[in-house]
């Protein structure tokens, strides 16, 4: 038995046989052509790239039946590439120059670009590189007839390994048949790494070489939940994992009764409980689950799934089908939150990389530097804001003077669509992200200019504890029970409630049922989590008082280790909801 441990972008379990797709390294050989044959090279180099784009048109096609427009936009960075002019001009040139065929030719600029992509500090560039190979193979399939490895042979369920896969791959594949996909390469901002959360498959990337120790065949556990890959497994692991696999099915049909209950505690306290989200697809899915609203609209995939910076058109649309989904619930939209190292091509930052990307140039800092960005943003929130209830949160704010900058253009965007005559909200509340530990420290001064504080404790986490948490050699010190993150979370919300503003939190420590107790004690009504984790939080809302979470929190503030805090908050929910325990912890 072998454990391996990846990066998990796509959560659940599979127990499944590994089917093992090598990855396609298309060595095509230098043949060369007369000068009076290079016009034809040209010609069915031509042909070779329209016949790509429609491939890749009908994909798109397919993928917005199967997915939604916003993730079908991701093959619009294909169509980009197809039809730059400066790329099919660098092929075409190295055909005229050395007298090759148009295959040897696109073979051999595609491999230049994709080496240049490798070889980039920026994240966003080295996780395009997948969609470089699956370019090249879709061109050199029309030039020489290649066949493309598919997965239409499936004749059973499977769990895919794969050094990667492109996205055309991922997008097609047939989850009937595919229970887990892992692959080698890839980050959590890849786009074979967000079309598998989107289809629902359990996904780990970032497993360097393990395409290599897997045969086809073997039996592979994945969990996706922890980004944990076993390989053979022994019979008690294998007897663990299918014990949880069945409780998980157990425990989500008896969580179907409360998905619409209300969410209030035993004695009637009323904690509203909101969705995350990625895609205005994702908001029936997160209704149907039991979300009074959305709490957490990620934008930044508008970016993410796009070759060019998104209009202000194409941004409004998005932000409108949200509003319309809502059906007059509340959306929260958070601006742009991403750097440098994610956000590539699609807006233009410079030559300039950023060493250290969590400390650099990223989220409202970005923004501030790029004002026309910012400002087609806000006017697209703003636009969109007579469609339904809206609040503007500002992510990664770390000073006040900062919030006060951001709050200023959003003004001066207001005063421009009143001189253009364009309708909007003019009582848009405002709030900010509290996730750096000098805000959450200033809580009070910035609670006295904003409507409201959404505590996010991924990144407040990391940098309260000085931990990656991406970085698997000291996964085990990034921990929301840290006392000091507890400390930090109570003075946000004690100073919130001073200043008469809604405080709430966001990250993924208010979807993990242990910590629900913790949070409604320390004051916290307002949770905002991912859809599939609602009806477990709601249930124990639904099994606790107010002053059963008050004593927990109490207890926990005399606690000086996260292990403590921990252990004692399991031992609380075992008390309280057996059922979210059990089956749950399986030890490494």
């Amino acid at each position: 038995m072998q454990i391996k441990k990846g990066i998990p972008v796509s959560p659940g379990v599979a127990i499944s046989r590994a089917v093992v797709i090598d990855a396609e390294n298309l060595p095509v050989p230098r043949r060369t052509v007369a000068a009076a044959g290079v016009k034809r090279e040209h010609e069915r180099l031509d042909e070779a790239v329209s016949r790509s784009c429609a491939d890749v048109d009908r994909l798109a096609e397919q993928a917005t039946a199967k997915l939604g427009t916003d993730l079908a936009k991701i093959f619009g960075f294909h169509l980009a590439m197809l039809r730059d002019e400066k790329l099919i001009g660098q092929i075409k040139q190295y055909i005229l120059a050395e007298y090759v065929t148009a295959e040897y030719a696109v073979y051999i600029v595609m491999r230049r670009i994709a080496r240049m992509f490798l070889q980039q500090d920026n994240r966003y560039f080295r996780e395009r590189v997948s969609d470089i190979w699956d370019l090249e193979r879709r061109v050199l399939g029309h030039l020489i007839g290649h066949t493309r490895a598919g997965l239409s042979h499936l004749k059973h369920e499977a769990v895919v390994i794969a050094h990667d896969l492109t996205p055309s791959q991922t997008a097609a594949l047939d989850t009937t048949k595919v229970k887990g996909l892992v692959t080698d390469a890839g980050g959590s901002t890849s786009h074979t790494a967000i079309l598998a959360h989107a289809l629902g498959i359990p996904a780990i990337v970032g497993l360097e070489g393990l395409s290599a120790q897997v045969e086809t065949g073997e039996t592979v556990i994945v969990d996706g939940n922890k980004g944990v890959v076993i390989i053979d497994p022994d019979a008690e692991r294998l007897m663990q994992y299918r014990q949880q696999v069945r409780w998980m099915a157990e425990f989500e049909t008896r969580l179907e009764q409360v998905r619409h209950l209300p969410a209030q505690t035993k004695d009637g306290t009323e904690i509203k409980i909101l969705g995350n989200i990625e895609f205005p697809s994702e908001i029936p899915g997160a209704i149907q689950k039991g979300a009074s609203g959305i709490g957490l609209y990620r934008t930044e995939f508008l970016f993410l799934s796009a070759a060019s910076e998104p209009s202000e058109e194409q941004q409004y649309e998005a932000y409108v089908e949200a509003l319309q989904a809502l059906e007059g619930r509340p959306l929260t939209i958070r601006t742009l939150d991403l750097g440098a190292d994610k956000i590539g091509n699609a807006v233009d930052t410079g030559e300039q990389t950023d060493r250290n990307p969590f400390l650099g140039c990223r989220s409202i800092r970005l923004c501030l530097q790029n004002l026309p960005l910012f400002k087609t943003q806000l006017r697209a929130i703003l636009r969109a804001s007579t469609q339904g209830p809206v609040r503007v949160m500002f992510p990664l704010i770390s000073n006040i003077m900062e919030l006060r900058q951001a709050k200023m253009i959003l003004n001066d965007v207001m005063e421009d669509l009143e001189e253009e005559g364009i309708a909007y909200s003019d009582d848009i509340p405002v709030g900010i992200m509290v996730e750096v530990p000098s805000a959450a420290l200033q809580a009070k001064t910035f609670a006295r200019e904003v409507d409201f504080f959404s505590i996010g404790t991924n990144d407040l986490v990391q940098y309260t504890v000085a931990v990656d948490r991406g970085n698997e050699r000291i996964a085990s010190l990034y921990s929301a029970s840290h006392p000091a993150v507890i400390q930090l979370v109570r003075d946000v919300v004690r100073a919130g409630k001073r200043e008469g503003i809604d405080v709430g939190l966001c990250g993924e420590m208010a979807g993990q049922p242990e910590y629900v107790m913790l949070l409604i004690g320390l004051g916290l009504h307002s949770l905002s989590i991912t859809p599939p984790a609602i009806p477990e939080v709601k249930k124990v809302i639904r099994s606790v008082s107010l002053d059963q979470c008050k004593r927990v929190a109490k207890k926990v503030a005399g606690f000086d280790s996260d292990r403590e805090v921990t252990n004692y908050l399991k031992d609380e929910l075992y008390k309280i909801v057996p059922d979210a325990i059990d089956g749950r912890i399986i030890e490494y």
